[in-house]
């Protein structure tokens, strides 16, 4: 093999290990500085455990993890006498921050009486199977009210309307939380979230005649401007319409006959008497039977 060739490719071999030691050192150094500097981190306040809803959280339902300072999250405590006797209105996951919107006043309430905001009331409605959807009136969902009854404009005439709409739904009987499966909750009574007003507007609904919950999608938010359905209108619109009658032709004149009188025909001639032919020799006679002979 030629000498040089194999001193060239020996220089070669060493010029790029030189570049490569060169390159890997350059890559490496800010790294191997980054780890060198000390992160500041700071304490923050994590579940213990899944905290539900209408839950008062009580220390050993709480933990402490370190968190980057500049990654702490929004709205998270950083001491737990801060998030101690205070109600949960929103669900908190295992190891998630607890933050301060998930979170109601300390002395707030028990159970229920947290997640009611400032300003609304929760009224109780009795419901049955057909009221309450089949039972899939879930905490959380939203639904219609319509009442059924008689107006006094109407006098004795029942009529249904929607009285509230985009209603949300706190709890089914006493379960304030909706089935992770999404199964149907068979409870007695059903409570909403509503206005002051609409307070009064859904107990005198209750009270003079029929309520009904309608099931509506959460993302619809449109309200509906219904006129009410009376009970002649709603036998109507299912009576197939009825055509007008076609005006009736007028009778046309008869023609008048006149009448002509004819005389009565002659009555028929009498047959007449049968004949026998008499022959004698030569002579020939017509003779008349039953006539009588003449000498």
């Amino acid at each position: 093999m030629d000498r040089r060739f194999i001193t060239v490719l020996g220089v070669s071999l060493m010029f790029a290990l030189v570049v490569s030691t060169i390159f890997y050192r350059m890559t490496m150094a800010p790294a191997s500085g980054a780890k060198s500097e000390p992160t500041d981190t700071k304490d923050v306040v994590i579940a213990a455990k899944p905290l539900p809803v209408g839950v008062t959280i009580k220390p050993a339902d709480l933990k402490l993890a370190k968190a980057p300072a500049d990654q702490f999250p929004k709205g998270a405590f950083s001491k737990v006498d801060e998030v101690i006797d205070r109600p949960v209105v929103s669900n908190i996951l295992m190891d998630e921050p607890v933050l301060e919107g998930r979170l109601a006043a300390r002395g707030s309430g028990l159970g229920l009486a947290p997640i009611i905001p400032v300003g609304m009331r929760a009224v109780t409605v009795r419901v049955s199977d057909v009221v309450g959807v089949a039972g899939f009136v879930l905490p959380g969902l939203r639904v219609d009210v319509l009442a059924t009854g008689r107006p006094p404009a109407q006098g004795s005439e029942t009529m249904t309307t929607t009285v509230l709409q985009n209603i949300l739904v706190l709890s089914a009987g006493q379960t304030i939380q909706p089935d992770s499966r999404g199964q149907a909750i068979n409870a007695p009574t059903v409570t909403l979230l509503v206005t002051p007003e609409q307070a009064e507007i859904l107990t005198l609904a209750g009270n003079e005649g029929r309520i009904q919950l309608v099931l509506r999608n959460g993302s619809d938010q449109e309200l509906q401007n219904t006129p009410g359905v009376l009970t002649t209108a709603l036998y109507r619109s299912n009576r197939p319409p009825v055509k007008p009658a076609a005006p009736s032709p007028s009778p046309k004149p008869r023609p008048v006959r006149t009448v002509i009188a004819q005389a009565a025909p002659a009555p028929p001639p009498p047959p007449p008497p049968p004949e026998v032919i008499v022959i004698r020799g030569n002579q020939r006679s017509v003779e008349v039977v039953g006539q009588a002979k003449t000498n």
